[in-house]
């Protein structure tokens, strides 16, 4: 029986959820503060840990950020409102395996929850297995995308692509994998942003028994596990300082050195790294070593945003519609014309991620071949609806939206950091706060 951490203030919704996940046979514990939820974890195991994102001490990230700390392997899915689908793009940046917006459906809830309970079951990092065939698209940044993967997969250079979260970059490695000449040896990847510490010592280059506290057998390190095939690592700016150097050891002298252990073992890997912000700057903010990045950066990839290529939109719509009728035993054809409109006007912050959980739950809702705009989030439409220029003839009322898109677009574009809005919108941090407060946005 799966143990689960549910952390909400809301003590009516948390009493909801707490009986319906009994009810599906979990042992659930309800914490209603984030300080009290980083206290369970240090003193009970969990298999799952359900956080919503706005708490009266802080927020979600808090205890993310204490997972992380504590190198616990534990998966979380992040609760938060609509308007917060951008920050909950930055959980999964900081670790979660998936959010979902409130309110809550339960079958999706449930369906989210055995997703990340089997994956906590298989290893961290998996070896390559047969894929569904991903929808290239046939716009102009989708061509550039799979013309440069099709130069360089042929070639034994180390690959850096760079793209916003959600953007299919894991997809875009495993094509460079597949069509290169490792491509019948294993495919290696491990989420950078889900360890720290010893843990990502332990599972990048492997441990000898009796290493660290825990350590009862020896483990085989993923660049050894990946011999003669590629090694993914996604995040790779969070690695820590240490393990960076270790990697740059690993990639100029072919060899690494299981913790624990005085004996090297030679490697024979290709190394493809993503990340969602240009490293550059975290080179220049000492957060990444520059040898280390030029080591890795002998080609860059960008994978472009769901905003940046509407003309794939429909091709991948109906590719997701038919994973999730597979998956949900479903049989809808199409959205309605009406949906079809809100999709190509939303912004899509949470990218291709983002998009599939939509369709996959419009599916879920729906019995019929089409589905309607009943069964998107409420508050996608109302964002949509709040997008639209006012009618009529009212100065201030137009010269109020252009700037809440304005600031909505920027504050997207610099991935909701407030500080380096501020600066782009040539106002202090106070005026951008008080803007947010008056046009209801969250970030």
């Amino acid at each position: 029986m799966a143990k689960i951490l549910l952390v909400e203030d809301d003590l009516t919704f948390a009493l909801i959820l707490e009986g319906f996940l009994k009810s599906q046979g979990f042992e659930v514990e309800v914490v209603h503060r984030a300080k009290d939820g980083i206290k369970s974890l240090a003193n009970q195991n969990y298999q799952l840990l359900l956080i919503d994102y706005r708490l009266p001490d802080g927020t979600g990230f808090e205890i993310l950020e204490a997972i992380r700390d504590k190198a616990l392997a534990i998966p979380v899915i992040m609760m938060t409102s609509f308007r917060e689908v951008g920050t909950a793009v930055r959980a999964m940046r900081l670790g979660a395996f998936d959010y979902i917006t409130k309110p809550v459906n339960p079958d999706e809830l449930l369906m989210v929850v055995q997703e990340a309970l089997h994956k906590k079951e298989a290893p961290l990092a998996q070896k390559e297995t047969p894929t569904p065939h991903l929808i290239q698209g046939h716009s102009e940044a989708a061509k550039q995308l799979y013309d440069y993967i099709g130069l360089v997969a042929p070639t034994e250079m180390s690959v850096i692509i760079q793209g916003e979260s959600g953007t299919g970059k894991e997809y875009a490695a495993r094509t460079i994998h597949q069509l290169s000449k490792r491509a019948e040896a294993p495919f290696v990847a491990i989420d950078c942003g889900a360890i720290s510490g010893e843990l990502a010592n332990s599972e990048l280059f492997g441990h000898v028994k009796g290493a660290f506290t825990g350590a009862l057998q020896d483990k085989q390190g993923l660049f050894e596990a990946a011999k003669g095939g590629t090694v993914f690592l996604d995040e790779v700016g969070n690695l820590s300082y240490d393990i960076q150097v270790k990697l740059l050891r690993a990639l100029q002298e072919r060899v690494v050195q299981p913790l624990g252990s005085t004996k090297q073992i030679d490697i024979d890997v290709r190394v493809i790294t993503a990340t969602n912000e240009d490293l550059i700057t975290s080179v220049k903010n000492g957060g990444f070593r520059e040898d280390l990045y030029h080591r890795l950066n002998e080609f860059k990839i960008k994978v472009p945003a769901l905003r940046d290529r509407n003309h794939d939109l429909e091709e991948f719509v109906q590719h997701f519609i038919n994973l999730a009728n597979q998956e949900l035993g479903r049989q809808v054809v199409s959205f309605s014309s009406d949906v079809t409109e809100i999709f190509e006007a939303y912004y899509w912050p949470g990218n291709l991620r983002e998009l599939r959980n939509v369709v996959r739950r419009a599916v879920l809702l729906t019995s019929g071949q089409i589905a309607g705009k009943e069964t998107l989030p409420e508050e996608m439409v109302l964002a949509i609806q709040e997008k639209s220029e006012p009618e009529g003839s009212d100065l201030k009322a137009r010269q109020e939206a252009t700037e809440r898109e304005l600031i909505l677009k920027t504050l997207q574009e610099v991935k909701y950091n407030k500080s380096k809005a501020a600066r782009l919108l040539n106002i202090d941090r106070k005026t951008l706060y008080l803007k947010l407060t008056k046009y209801n946005i969250s970030a």
